[in-house]
């Protein structure tokens, strides 16, 4: 078997999807300014955390650059004088937990780069861009035919993916784009089998699966090239965005929201629908479903990435579905990621909160029947339908497919074996993870109800209850151990209850009583 279980050398083990979340603990005034210690922990796990120093300034400074998504971010004013004093500084340290309340929660900000050096700058020291540029340099001394004609600077969400412009020497009016992405947490696969399925990806054929140029891998990263299409993804079509644009700039906060036409809602989501069945079918792990992994050519929509899975690459949605254990399995993941898509395709915008407890109006019953049977809580709890049963509803049943190409991935036998344990083993990472989750929430929940104002009370009552119970217990131990003491006097047998002023009877054992002993003592004799 071609599958490695140790860790191989060379991929990222950090998953960067997994949240951080950030606590100020507390602040300390030095000579002309206030540091805050700050506490961040990735995940649930409290002993994967640790503390940061951060200044008003580095705020400021992160605000700056988080400025081209557009979004009004709540970082309190600045204030030069009577920034020392103590009440101040106190409201300060709040505003600014409220700021960070934002960044760790927004789901686009929360992944950025920018975020994740500021929350943890030994994980994120390196300059990737740099590393990308050096891979790609080496990779076109055995490829002189390619030519970098521009980096494409922050357009995807990955901080471990970059993006360049390509021409070929001999057609320099034809654009390409590279994609260099370094091998993920879920990379499985062996190298050798690594290298097999990602340039048998250039061979893959299908209506509505986006092209891949060249495609080749080493043992720590890969570069895939494709064509470059001006009017770029389904995601820049919904936010009306230009494709070369930073991806905060595109996508953080749109100037108009407006969902699609219902035609486009049921053609693109058949389409992509048919993709899906297409993969499932053939044993290849996806997962990496989201409206900028779908690109557009014409009326037709072509999904892109399919490399995603094979590297390792954690998904857009996992800090979504990772809440959920219900959905574990790549399969029901994709069908999770197209309810966020079609969400996302109806609204012209994100869910604000998953699971989704009312819907908008939409152009179709038929739409949110559909996102009913994804997003709710009911069917996170139930379970979600499959591909097949999506392609059966009424909203997209009635869609007539005018593409006839004939799809074509011809996986070999032992490569197969290998994605399927590959498969396997990226959902038991999910699977841990989720009970992780689940058992944190439950312990979460029930010490949130331990702390409630209504259980104090009630523990207040049982311990006034329990005291009294237990005083009138001793009392009653008490008395019983004194009338013990008192019944336990010679041999065993019963003593006459005596008083304790009274005093003892003298012994009468050995004297013989006469007849006339036994009479009356007459009253008169007594003194």
């Amino acid at each position: 078997m071609a599958f490695m279980e140790k860790p191989p050398a060379g991929k990222v083990l950090l998953d960067d999807t997994v949240p951080l979340t950030a606590q100020i603990e507390a602040s300390q005034s030095l000579h002309s300014h206030t540091e805050y210690i700050i506490r961040v922990q990735r995940g649930v796990s409290a002993e994967n955390s640790w503390q940061i120093v951060r200044r008003y300034s580095d705020f400021d400074l992160l605000n700056n650059s988080l400025q081209i998504s557009t979004l009004s971010l709540p970082l309190p004013p600045k204030k030069l004088i009577g920034n020392m004093e103590r009440e101040f500084i106190a409201e300060r340290q709040k505003g600014l937990q409220a700021y960070l309340d934002v960044i760790t929660t927004h789901h686009i900000l929360s992944n950025c780069e920018l975020v994740k050096k500021f929350l943890d700058p030994n994980s994120y020291s390196v300059n990737y861009t740099e590393i990308a540029l050096q891979h790609v340099s080496m990779f076109f001394r055995s490829e002189p035919k390619w030519e970098v004609v521009e980096p494409l600077k922050d357009i995807g969400w990955r901080i471990r993916k970059k993006y360049f412009l390509m021409k070929i020497k001999n057609q320099p009016k034809e654009r390409l784009m590279l994609s260099w992405a370094d091998l993920g947490p879920d990379k499985y696969l062996s190298d050798k089998d690594l290298q097999y399925a990602v340039k048998l990806l250039s061979s893959c054929s299908h209506p509505y699966i986006y092209k891949i140029t060249f495609a080749t891998a080493n043992e720590s990263s890969a570069l895939v090239i494709r064509p470059f299409s001006e009017k770029g993804t389904l995601k820049d079509l919904i936010y009306k965005a230009k494709p070369k644009d930073p991806y905060l700039k595109k996508y953080c906060n749109p100037k108009k929201i407006q969902g699609l036409e219902l035609q486009q809602i049921k053609t693109y989501g058949r389409q992509i629908l048919e993709v899906l069945k297409f993969l499932h079918e053939k044993g290849f792990p996806y997962g990496h479903l989201h409206s900028a992994n779908v690109m557009l050519d014409g009326d037709t929509c072509k999904l892109l990435d399919l490399e995603n899975s094979l590297l390792g690459l954690p998904s857009f949605y996992r800090s979504y579905f990772s809440q959920f254990r219900k959905i574990n399995t790549l399969e029901a993941v994709d069908v999770h990621c197209f309810g966020h898509l079609l969400y996302e395709m109806t609204y012209g915008r994100p869910p604000d909160t998953i699971p989704v407890d009312s819907f908008p109006p939409a152009p179709s019953v038929f739409v949110v029947s559909v996102l009913e049977s994804i997003l709710t809580c009911e069917a996170m709890k139930n379970g979600m339908p499959t591909v097949s049963r999506l392609l059966q509803m009424p909203l997209f049943s009635d869609v007539l497919l005018t593409n006839l190409e004939k799809p074509q991935l011809k996986i070999p036998t032992k490569l197969k074996e290998a994605l399927k344990t590959s498969k396997e083993c990226i959902e038991k990472r999910l699977t841990e993870e989720q009970k992780l989750i689940h058992q944190h929430r439950r312990l979460t929940r029930a010490q949130s109800h331990h702390g409630s104002e209504e259980e104090k009370k009630k523990r207040k009552i049982l311990a006034r209850k329990k005291s009294k119970r237990s005083a009138y217990e001793s009392g009653e131990e008490h008395s019983a151990k004194y009338s013990n003491s008192n019944n336990s006097a010679g041999s065993g047998a019963s003593s006459p209850l005596t008083s304790p002023s009274s005093p003892t009877p003298p012994s009468t054992a050995g004297i013989k009583f006469t007849a006339s002993d036994l009479l009356p003592i007459p009253f008169n004799t007594l003194s």
